[in-house]
């Protein structure tokens, strides 16, 4: 995948994020609708690609008036991600040389594959996690909007044993999947398929979109430096 079309394809995703969150925003938090009816029309330009290093800029002023106005990211690791997206992309049109819009871009695959591989190290030294307890206790105490059909899932602790591991050996080996192309992109399907299922038991919508969007800079990246 060239440049452009990862960087495109980056944009397009992160304007569907944004707008996402944008629209669940206008209705929660009143007192900044104006911001959010903001960055909800310049997600609609950026999806269509309309001046998009101006749409890019915009984007980041409305961001830094927003971390003011919560103290830092309003909705956690979801915004972060979606931060470090848009500044990147922000870098990657502002900056004037090649080398230069690389190294924007492939900060953000590098950042990609480090928050799989230390969220799989964090999990993996606790022993809650390793035994599958951690997981229970998400069921059974979790303040999410889980039904109590899915907390009957803490009772399946065989179950939730190998859900615990699938996740630990699926982030930790998350950088060796740049190896292959056929292993990434079973890699992608699979935590695409981990933050749908987030969403699904947990109600953890905005991290769906937000991950997707920064795929591109790891197909793009493991074409450029792996196996260029």
């Amino acid at each position: 995948m060239s440049i452009e079309a990862a960087v495109r394809w980056t944009e397009i995703l992160l304007a569907i994020a944004l707008i996402q969150q944008s629209l669940e925003s206008l209705s929660s938090i009143r007192q900044l609708r104006l911001l959010f009816v903001s960055r909800l029309a310049l997600s609609v330009l950026l999806m269509v690609g309309v001046a998009t290093q101006w749409v890019l800029l915009g984007l980041v002023g409305v961001s830094l008036i927003l971390l003011k106005a919560f103290q830092g990211p309003y909705n956690g690791g979801s915004d972060r991600m979606g931060l470090l997206i848009l500044y990147c992309l922000a870098a990657f049109h502002v900056l004037p040389a090649s080398p230069f819009k690389e190294l924007a871009f492939g900060y953000l695959a590098l950042q990609v594959v480090l928050s799989y591989f230390v969220s799989g190290w964090v999990k993996i030294v606790n022993p809650d996690w390793r035994n599958g307890r951690a997981l229970q206790d998400v069921f059974l105490f979790s303040a999410y909007p889980v039904s109590e059909d899915l907390r009957g899932f803490a009772n399946r602790p065989k179950l939730l044993l190998s859900a615990s591991w699938g996740v630990m050996l699926l982030e930790l080996i998350f950088p060796f999947l740049l190896l292959s192309k056929s292993a990434l992109l079973f890699g992608l399907v699979c935590t695409a398929f981990f933050h749908l299922m987030n969403a699904c038991f947990w109600g953890l919508n905005r991290f769906v979109w937000v991950w997707i969007a920064s795929y591109p800079s790891l197909i793009w990246f493991q074409d450029r430096f792996v196996l260029g």
